[in-house]
């Protein structure tokens, strides 16, 4: 099995405290943060998409 090609934020510059993104064969995309590689979350692309979409256009609602 070939090991994942994690690959890092380009905002994350020389930090050590960064986002990581893999995808997958089966179409997901993985995210995990450098300093807890343990835990990862499991998207597809187009909701990987509309997340980014999100937080860029600053339109996420917070919890009710």
């Amino acid at each position: 099995m070939p090991s994942t090609q994690w690959q890092k934020s380009s905002y994350c510059a020389d930090s050590s405290n960064c986002l990581n993104v893999a995808a997958f064969p089966d179409h997901t995309v993985r995210i995990r943060e450098s300093a807890a590689p343990h835990a990862e979350v499991t998207t597809t692309r187009p909701q990987l998409g509309l997340l980014i979409a999100a937080v860029k256009g600053d339109t996420l609602a917070p919890d009710a």
